[in-house]
């Protein structure tokens, strides 16, 4: 156990938070926390991190517990350089390297016995150093900050000088280097691209110790947690498995307590029935003892929403068979090409999702097709009877005059009632009085559902979305997600959250780096699988005189061959277990020269091993690696 919360409550003025909420976390548990907005996911990070107390309950922590916390805020000020801070979380280390250096200084200047004492000194030292890492950890360090999307050429940059962004990625990267007994990460993907995100699942799908994410990116977890911890109404739930897995059972779970919700109502009506009809009669004793039992009894609440269980979506015209014809279309600005030679043809009731860095010309390509832009060559054309529906990030389609169901009701037909609009926005979690909520009081995420409400119930049959869950927690994702697969138009959307493209993409649009546009065939699951396994690396790269860095070498091995298309016949187990054999003894070689005394007296000699070593190192983990995935399934 590392640390236990038993019946831990937690208010913030009139409103509780927590109410006694119970879960324990284990050695080497990789746990992800979701729940909506406040519901309370920090608070308990917060707890953990002991920055907070519970006002009632307790939290039993191992004794010597190491916590690393991310906070959603990151700060550096100074001008320490990138690297120089990164590296900073080896301090001992450091002090390690520093002794070593001044005994071979003493080394330099003494004799005899004196000599052979230092010489002692120094093995120790080098021993204790070797041990805990020391001819690695520079590479290492490197290997991060590259993986999370920092370049060579911002090593050297003054941290003062980096963005909010930037503040961010470095302060995960020294947590990831701290390595501490348990991560806690708060919405860690923030401000990472697509593939600095992949290379972190990587990463942590491979850290041995315990670790909790709260995030809101749903294909992330899927890929780093083993079980979910779900906070609703103040209290924890615990589901094994990832994401997925915790959905299904959910599910199940839901079902469950709704047959028993029923049941609860039928013995209800039967023992009030039976109340009624006896309280004055001569079976009075047994009515008063039935009613209070009723008191007594702990009520089952319902999980389904009697306003918007049975909603049905609007149904929408019919478009021609071909929607979207895009010919040999290059957009951007007359100054710069964004991606070049884009060829499609959307059919009717197909979903695309559209996906690729920040500046590669996604949000651009939607507004070239919808006519807001100018093509720089080729062409575009929608086809017959196209109605389009169109959600951009600023959300210019939703009035802060009206209140949420006036918005709805600027579109809607003279006939239609209230009821049927609130049970249209029950949909999309407007319940009650929020309904009757201004516009311009609205979040964010709030605004985002009734934009898109609003577009739904229009019954444009071609929605184009920029960015839909932007500002979503995750139920209002679920809700979106659930109206969408309902919706029978035609979609394309561009989207950074890979779940929401999972349930909804049929079809793939990737924009890459260099320009260039993949039509992928396929959800974005499959599209994953296909580009995310790297090729093998070429054979020059194998020669000890052609090896890379120690950190190149580690951040090509964790993105080589992404969107490479290339299909390479990887090598057999027994191939890779061989090299790694060869290279296990050329390590242990090179380590045990390390610490003979003729090496100690020789700095240069010392500096050069140290860097074979290195190289060694980095290369021996690669291969590591890449065993482990040889003996994955295809």
């Amino acid at each position: 156990m590392l640390f236990r919360f038993s019946d831990v409550c937690k208010s913030y003025g009139a409103q509780q938070v927590l109410r006694a909420v119970s879960f324990q976390v284990n050695p080497g548990e990789h746990v992800g926390l979701v729940g909506r907005n406040g519901a309370g996911k920090t608070t308990i990070l917060r707890l953990i991190a002991e920055s907070e107390t519970p006002d009632s309950g307790s939290i039993d922590r191992l004794r010597g517990l190491r916590l690393g916390v991310l906070s959603q805020h990151v700060d550096f000020d100074g001008d320490r350089s990138v690297l120089d801070t990164a590296l900073e979380v080896f301090a001992e280390l450091q002090a390690l390297e520093s002794r070593l250096r001044d005994l071979e200084h003493e080394m330099t200047e003494a004799s005899g016995d004196r000599l052979t004492t230092i010489l002692d000194r120094y093995s120790e030292a080098q021993h204790a150093y070797e041990h805990a890492g020391g001819f690695s950890y520079h590479a290492r360090a490197e290997a991060v900050l590259l993986g999370l999307g920092f370049t060579t050429d911002e090593f050297g940059k003054a941290v003062g000088n980096l963005s909010g962004g930037e503040k961010n990625r470095l302060g995960l990267a020294r947590l990831l280097l701290l390595e501490p007994d348990v991560l806690l990460l708060d919405e860690p993907t923030n401000h990472l691209d697509v593939e600095a995100v992949e290379w972190l699942e990587d990463f942590l799908s491979a850290y041995k110790s315990a670790y909790i994410i709260v995030s809101h990116d749903r294909f992330f977890l899927d890929h780093t947690v083993g079980r979910v911890l779900d906070l609703e109404a103040g209290r924890v739930d615990s589901y094994k498995g990832n994401y997925s897995d915790y959905l299904e059972e959910r599910q199940e779970r839901r079902e469950a307590q709704q047959r028993a919700f029923e049941q609860q109502q039928e013995l209800i009506a039967r023992t009030e029935e039976f109340i009624r009809r006896n309280i004055a009669g001569q079976k009075t004793k047994q009515a008063k003892s039935r009613r209070k039992m009723l008191e007594r009894l702990e009520r089952i609440a319902s999980v389904n929403d009697a306003d918007t269980a049975n909603f049905k979506l609007p149904s929408t015209a019919r478009t021609g068979d071909q929607v979207l014809i895009v010919e040999r279309l290059t957009i951007g600005f007359p100054t710069r090409a964004l991606a070049r030679d884009i060829t499609l043809t959307l059919r009717r009731g197909e979903r695309l999702g559209i996906i690729g860095g920040n500046g590669t010309g996604k949000t651009t390509f939607l507004r070239t097709i919808l006519g807001k832009l100018p093509a720089l060559e080729g062409e575009s054309r929608w086809g017959a009877g196209v109605s389009i529906g169109y959600y951009d990030q600023q959300l210019r389609m939703v009035d802060d005059r009206h209140t949420v169901i006036e918005e709805l009701r600027t579109i809607a037909a003279a006939s239609v009632t209230d009821g049927e609009l609130r049970g249209f926005l029950g949909r999309f979690l407007f319940s009650g009085d929020d309904v009757f909520k201004s516009v311009a009081a609205l979040s964010g995420g709030e605004k985002g559902r009734l934009a898109i409400a609003k577009l739904i119930y229009s019954r444009a049959n071609v929605l184009v979305l920029d960015e839909p869950t932007n500002h979503l927690d995750i139920a209002s994702c679920e809700a979106l997600e659930d109206a969408l697969n309902e919706y029978g138009g035609t979609i394309l959307t561009v989207s950074h959250d890979r779940y929401f493209l999972d349930r909804i993409a049929t079809r793939i649009l990737f924009f890459s780096e260099q320009g260039g546009v993949e039509d992928f065939d396929g959800a974005y699951t499959e599209f994953y699988e296909a580009h995310h396994r790297p090729p093998d690396p070429p054979a020059e790269e194998k020669k000890p005189d052609k090896q890379l860095s120690a950190a190149k070498s580690a951040a090509k091995s964790a993105s080589s061959g992404k969107h490479s298309g290339k299909k390479v016949r990887p090598p057999a187990p027994e191939e890779i277990e061989a090299e790694i054999h060869s290279v296990e003894g050329e390590v242990a070689a090179l380590a045990e020269l390390l610490a003979s005394e003729d090496v100690a007296r020789d700095w240069e000699r010392l500096h050069s091993l140290n860097e074979q070593y290195q190289s060694l190192d980095a290369r021996l983990q690669d291969l590591y690696r890449r065993w482990e995935q040889s003996l994955q399934p295809e």
